[in-house]
């Protein structure tokens, strides 16, 4: 697909999606690629700017990350963030020194002149700092146009030689005005008109899926999750009835989610797909025997899913392409280049080194997750598939802590159930109490306010999360039941507040909700005493507890 982009460097930062996601917001195409990434490539992308990520190292080590200094001869406009500033401070002629005072945390930025990147910003601004070097002296040529307390360079700027740089976070919600001047690189000194739409993005998808598979056949992994639903329907629209939808119930889905399914994508649901149902529970089980290590469980559910697909191809005959809904924090999780894994997802890390088809479609695999809602909108999906939440793939073997078995499954399924039957219920309670106000305010002549009471009952409660979900830890403790002692497992609650699954933070949820909830877990599923909430966000913790 032709249209115009960013290259986002990594330097093994910590923010470094999070930069290719706000670019994304201003409907910018963004991708990271690795800091080693050679010219050559550089110039075939033909990015209208690349921005050099923040990173953990220091410049002094003669280990750390480096550039190509023939990058910022390219004539492409560069911006550097924190590491990468200091990068490029050090690589042209400045000096980096090591901080008298280290800044953490948000700073007050002040603005010294009016700039490409400092426009329409304010005289001060909160920014978001995370540094222990600093430019002490920019190099020839760059004007200083704005500071902090203890950063004498908090942004440096060579519009003669479109370079730029900036020792905060942008990226991060934190930096109040960070959108505003990532978008005074993007438009202002690249030139980006913003042609990255879904509408166009689902047009240039089909035409080239139809150009990768032609007269061939494709076997869809379709879970039912947003992603492999929505990749489901792009490639129909593309292909039709060249391709069929597979769906593996691997014994590790949420309590009768195999049946729904079934009954969305299956012969009597909406969608005209040549779908074929797998029971695979017990080959699964049997595979995950005595696994506690959560990589090795995500390794192992991800080739006996391709072991499936395998053995269904050879029943359809002669299928070329297998098909997976892998998003872009997938990727990004599972190892990007020489960045660290974070944890295997079973559609990119996880899956085996023989794989027998002769090719892997994966339509979403450059979105990230709100994204790929956007697209299934575009693909007309009903509101209520699009807006589902996140199910991972290795389901429920990766929301039980330790070994997986049958028993421990039952209890993990009964206890998600319940908290998210309880949120329901909360839900619908919190909206007919807008109605009723909505309603009283009628009665009363208020029409102005009881508009505004409809419209609060048609949104969602602020409490909310984006998703929420119940895991079984692998720790047991004493309790009482009764007049009897107990020794039973712990269920972990966990909900999350998230647009693009990179980051997330835990929701506080109303006690009273999470009251009825543990009241429930305890008295109706066997082999629970004991509910723990999670309030760890993303990161240092990740959405999934393995």
């Amino acid at each position: 697909m032709q249209h115009e982009s960013i290259l986002v460097v990594d330097f093994g930062g910590q923010y470094n999606q999070l930069i290719a996601r706000r670019v994304r917001d201003l409907h910018v195409y963004a991708e990271v690629v690795p800091y080693s990434t050679a010219l050559e490539k550089i110039r075939e992308v033909q990015p209208k700017g690349i921005i050099f990520t923040g990173g953990p190292n220091s410049v002094f080590d003669p280990a750390s990350p480096q550039a190509d200094p023939d990058l910022y001869k390219m004539g492409i406009p560069v911006l550097g963030i924190c590491y990468g500033a200091q990068l490029i401070a050090h690589q042209l002629g400045g000096t980096v020194e090591t901080a008298p005072v280290s800044e953490y945390g948000k700073t007050i930025l002040r603005k010294q002149e009016e700039s490409p990147m400092m426009r329409e910003i304010s005289g001060e601004s909160i920014v978001w700092m995370s540094h222990t070097d600093y430019i002490a002296v920019p190099p020839e040529g760059f004007r200083i146009t704005a500071d902090t307390e203890h950063c004498p360079v908090a942004v440096m700027e060579a519009p003669e030689r479109q370079i730029y740089a900036v020792q905060f976070h942008p990226e991060v919600t934190h930096s109040v005005e960070g959108q505003q001047i990532l978008s005074n690189f993007v438009f202002g000194v690249c030139g980006c008109s913003g042609d990255w739409q879904m509408a166009s993005f689902v047009d240039a998808s089909i035409e080239k899926i139809r150009e990768t598979v032609g007269e061939g056949r494709a076997l869809c992994a379709l879970s039912g999750g947003v992603d492999s639903s929505v990749a489901a329907v792009l490639m129909s629209r593309a292909i039709g009835k060249q391709l069929t939808c597979v769906f593996v119930d691997h014994g590790l889905l949420r309590k009768n989610e195999g049946d729904e399914v079934e009954a969305v994508f299956g012969p009597e649901g909406s969608y005209d797909l040549n779908f074929i149902r797998v029971n695979a529970q017990d080959r699964f089980y049997e595979k995950l025997k005595g696994v506690t290590e959560p990589e090795e469980k995500r390794k192992i559910i991800g080739e006996e899913f391709i072991r499936v697909f395998e053995e269904e191809a050879k029943k359809i005959g002669a299928v070329d392409f297998l098909v997976q809904g892998t998003i872009y924090p997938d990727v990004i999780e599972s190892g990007l280049g020489k960045s660290a894994t974070i944890k295997s997802h079973h559609n990119v890390g996880g899956l085996p080194d023989y794989v027998d088809f002769r090719e892997i479609i994966e339509p979403l695999r450059m979105l990230f997750k709100d994204e790929v809602r956007q697209v299934g909108r575009e693909l007309g999906i009903p509101e209520y598939l699009v807006s589902r939440q996140p199910f991972p793939g290795p389901g429920l073997g990766i929301r039980i802590v330790g070994d997986v078995t049958p028993e421990k499954i039952r209890m993990v399924q009964e206890a998600d159930w319940i908290f998210r039957e309880e949120v329901a219920k909360a839900v619908a309670v919190w909206k007919q109490k807008w109605r009723e106000a909505a309603e009283d305010a009628l009665t009363s002549g208020a029409a102005l306010k009881a508009d505004r009471y409809l419209r609060r009952a048609e949104s969602r409660p602020e409490w909310l999360p984006d998703q929420y979900f119940a895991a079984l830890s692998n720790m047991r403790s004493v309790g009482v039941m009764g007049d009897f002692r107990t020794y039973d497992y712990a269920v972990v609650l966990r909900a999350v507040s998230t647009s693009d699954f990179m980051t997330a933070d835990a929701v506080q949820f109303p006690w009273e909700l999470l009251n009825q909830v543990t009241s429930r877990i305890i008295n109706e599923v066997r082999g629970v005493n004991r509910v723990l909430y999670d309030c760890t966000s993303k990161p240092p913790g990740t959405i999934e507890l393995e």
